[in-house]
Formats: structure tokens, C-alpha cells, sequence
């Protein structure tokens, strides 16, 4: 090779170089927090050996969780609430989980001052890690842990001009405090499922919740024609083979779309899937985040709805009013919800607000944020309308009557064979026409949603207004 190609060679070589230090230097400083949580960075071991966990609060100031330090320098991670926030705060030991996974970088960093590094460094104790603030109310998520009571399931509230979280349960729970104690038996059990946050991870039929994506899908292949829209219900409907039935079989005669929806008219909805384009309605599915990681930083299941070119009459008709093999996780539907609420647009959920040192300085603060839109502010008016009117006029009569207006959906979801059992769901906000709080909930094997969710939610909305007062 000549002198020449050797330069030309060593010039190119040391540019590819600088570029690979550029880009390690690049990916350094924007990862680092990643690259801390990674269970094998050895770097978490020593920042802990210099400073003790941070504390985590709840949005009003609650102590969630602190390291409790004795005149031995023993530490002892504690949990004042107990189950209350098990999931959503989650646990630091056997791994982590919730807030304590979320915001692990910054409770074992610490921006206490010089000073005081150097005072703790003469007296041999570690120095204070920086506290959390979380965006949850703990009045609220004691009403909402009191009112999901014996149940299994999970309920999701949300403010809806921020996205914040002000309350997240999920039952069963287990106390935060004794993990290590049942650590063993809970891995070890095959029927266990006390950690799992059914609110983010549990995937279950959605029932008539779904209506609202199919309510939705219909305007869209309809523009003009779905104000015009009648069926008479006769407390069944047949295409093909197949038949399906209204819930408990009533018959809710001539129905617009509307009152379709107010009703929750399994017969009208299965006879409008019928009539669907399927291809456009993947196109649906799509944009409302269906087989996509939802924008949010904790664990999640993907929720999903199966659609193919050879669906027969029975599957569309099923899958139409959210049967079929159609799965939901309750924070999915609710930023469904929520969307609706704030007129097509979903803000991204987030439970942590800021980050403080020990003198109060703020670290780090975490804005509202959005994501993008689900649907235009048109169709998001309609929804709201329609879901309104489930509460004026149709199955969710028991949350009117009060100083605001509810907007809502209920669903009793089958999800075996037998159906006998169903859950239980609702999935609304309120004012209706200037919505502030969103709550979903979702009860396993609790019945009709009219008479087990929707108490729940009217206790929830009640707790949250007269908070305010």
C-alpha cells in the first residue's frame, strides 16, 4: 500500500474513532439513569454504600416510604401505609417494583450540599438520598383501596388536564413491609398473583367498554349516516348461524345510536359490526394504541384485539361489543377515557412530580406531557355526549343526581363459557362538559356493573369533589 492509502486509511480509522468516543460520550450523559437502574452496573452498589434510599411522598406530603436508620447505622426500608400503595409505590427489596423501580436513580443519588457530604464523611454515616414526590392523593386512594374492598381487580384515577396520577389500587395486595417474609411462598405458588398491578398489567374482556372504539369506528365509516341510525331490538340478533343476545336478554326495542349506547344494546352494536369495514377499523385500533406499548413508564401489558380477513359473522358480532378475543388492560381503556375527556387528546400518565434534596431544593421536576391524538375534538365531542347519555338516560342512572355530571361507560364482560360470571367495569369522568377526574374500574367476577362498579365510582367521584369543598 502506497504512503499515501496508509494516510488516507490512518485518516479514516481515527475519524471512526472520534466518532465511537463521541457517541459513548453522547450516550453517557443522556443515559445514565438507564445505565444506574441496570441491575448489573455494580455503580448502584457504591452509590449506596455513600448514601442511605431516599424517602417517597405522596402529592400532598405523606411519607409513602423512607429508610429508617438506627444508632447502628442499620437500615430498614418502611412502608407507613402498609398494602395501601403495595403496587403503585411498589418495594426496593427482592428487585423493585413501582415508584421504588421508577425513580430508583434518583432516591440513591443525593444533591445534599457540600457541607454536608463532608460532615457526614468526618462522622462516618452515609448522606441522605434525594426525595421523590409522587402526584398521588392518599384520601383517594384509601377510598378507592376501601371501595374495591374484597374484590379482586383494580381501579386507575387520573387528573385529566395533567395526566397525573392521583390514585392506583390493585386487589390482591400484599404489605410492602413483609416481602421479604413472603417472598418465597409468593415466587414459589402457582396460583399467586398478589404482584401483579392489575391496573397496568391485567389484561381482561373489556365488554361494553369496547362499545366506545366500535361508537367510534362506526362515526368514522358513517360520517353523516350513524345520526340517522335505528335497529329494533328484539333481545337477540341473528346473522348466519350465529346468534347473539342482549344482556340477560332484554329487549330494548327501537333504538338509535344514542340510546344504543346509553343502553349498552348488544344486539344494535353486533348488527353495526356486521356491517364494518374491518380493514379501516384496524386502522382504528391502531391509532388508539391496540398491540402497542402505551406511552407511560410503568410495566404494562399490550392490550389486543384479534382481527383477521376470514372473521366469521360470529366473531365480528362478538368482537363488536368487546367479546371475542378481545383483551384490555384498565389503564389502556382508561387513557382511552381520558382522551375523550380532554377532547381527542391523551396526556401521558405520570406518578412522579419532582425530586428534592434534603434541604427542599427541587432536582428535577416532570411536566404534564402529550402524547398525541386519538381522535379529533368532533368525535371526542360525540363520545362525551354519548357517554353522558349512559348516565342521563341508560344503565348509569345512579351516578346522576349530583351537583356535576358524569360521563361514563359500563361493561359486564363474560370470560368463560359458562356466563355465569362476568366483570364488572366502568370507565367515565367528570364534570362531563369541563372534566377534571377520570376513574376506571374493574372488578373480576363481580356481576352486573350497574350494581357493583358504578356504586364504586359514585363513592370515588363523591370523595374527590367534596375534597375539594
Amino acid at each position: 500500500m502506497s504512503r499515501r492509502g496508509i494516510a488516507a486509511t490512518s485518516v479514516f480509522f481515527g475519524v471512526l474513532f472520534a466518532a465511537l468516543i463521541g457517541y459513548l460520550a453522547y450516550f453517557t450523559s443522556t443515559s445514565e439513569e438507564e445505565m444506574i437502574n441496570n441491575s448489573y452496573n455494580s455503580r448502584q452498589e457504591i452509590l449506596l454504600s455513600r448514601n442511605y434510599r431516599g424517602t417517597i411522598y405522596s402529592g400532598d406530603g405523606e411519607i409513602l416510604a423512607q429508610t429508617v436508620v438506627d444508632r447502628e447505622q442499620n437500615e430498614t426500608r418502611v412502608y407507613p401505609y402498609g398494602r395501601l400503595f403495595s403496587h403503585v409505590v411498589g418495594y426496593s427489596t427482592r428487585g423493585r417494583i413501582g415508584v421504588e423501580a421508577l425513580s430508583n436513580y434518583y432516591l440513591i443519588n443525593t444533591h445534599t450540599s457540600l457541607s454536608n457530604r463532608a460532615e457526614n464523611d468526618m462522622a462516618g454515616v452515609k448522606n441522605p438520598g434525594d426525595s421523590v414526590y409522587t402526584t398521588l392523593d392518599v384520601e383517594l386512594q384509601r377510598q378507592a383501596d376501601s371501595l374495591l374492598g374484597s374484590y379482586q381487580g383494580a381501579i386507575v384515577v387520573t387528573e385529566v388536564s395533567t395526566g397525573k396520577v392521583l390514585a392506583m389500587v390493585s386487589h390482591p395486595d400484599f404489605d410492602p413491609n413483609e416481602i421479604g417474609e413472603i417472598w418465597d411462598s409468593v415466587v414459589e405458588s402457582e396460583t399467586s398473583s398478589v404482584l401483579l398491578n392489575r391496573a397496568t398489567q391485567g389484561l381482561y374482556p373489556p365488554g361494553s367498554t369496547f362499545k366506545i372504539v366500535t361508537a367510534l369506528e362506526y362515526m368514522r365509516q358513517n360520517p353523516t349516516a350513524y345520526e340517522e341510525y335505528s335497529f329494533q331490538c328484539k333481545g337477540h340478533f341473528e346473522a348466519g348461524d350465529s346468534r347473539i343476545g342482549c344482556f340477560n336478554g332484554v329487549r330494548h326495542g327501537w333504538v338509535d345510536f344514542d340510546s344504543s349506547f346509553a343502553n349498552s344494546c348488544n344486539c344494535s352494536f353486533a348488527s353495526m359490526g356486521i356491517g364494518l369495514d374491518w380493514e379501516m377499523f384496524q386502522d382504528t385500533l391502531d391509532e388508539l394504541l391496540f398491540g402497542e406499548s402505551l406511552p407511560m413508564t410503568m410495566p404494562h401489558s399490550k392490550s389486543s384485539v384479534v382481527l383477521s380477513e376470514d372473521m366469521t359473522e360470529a366473531e365480528k358480532m362478538q368482537t363488536a361489543f368487546g367479546q371475542g378475543k378481545t383483551q384490555v388492560t384498565p389503564m389502556h381503556l382508561h387513557m382511552i377515557t381520558s382522551a375523550i375527556a380532554k377532547g381527542g387528546i391523551l396526556m401521558k400518565p405520570y406518578v412522579v412530580d419532582h425530586v428534592e434534596n434534603d434541604e427542599g431544593q427541587r432536582v428535577k421536576s416532570f411536566e404534564p406531557s402529550i402524547y398525541g391524538r386519538l381522535m379529533t375534538g368532533e368525535e371526542a365531542a360525540v363520545l362525551r355526549e354519548l357517554m353522558t347519555s349512559v348516565v342521563e338516560n341508560g344503565n348509569g342512572k345512579k351516578l346522576s343526581g349530583e351537583e356535576y355530571t358524569v360521563a361514563g361507560k359500563t361493561g359486564s364482560a363474560e370470560f368463560d363459557e359458562s356466563k355465569k360470571d362476568c366483570h364488572a367495569w366502568f370507565t367515565g369522568f367528570a364534570p362531563a362538559q369541563d372534566p377534571e377526574i377520570c376513574i376506571t374500574i374493574i372488578l373480576e367476577k363481580a356481576g352486573n356493573s350497574a350494581d357493583y362498579a358504578i356504586p364504586i365510582a359514585k363513592g370515588l367521584f363523591r370523595a374527590y369533589f367534596d375534597g375539594k369543598k
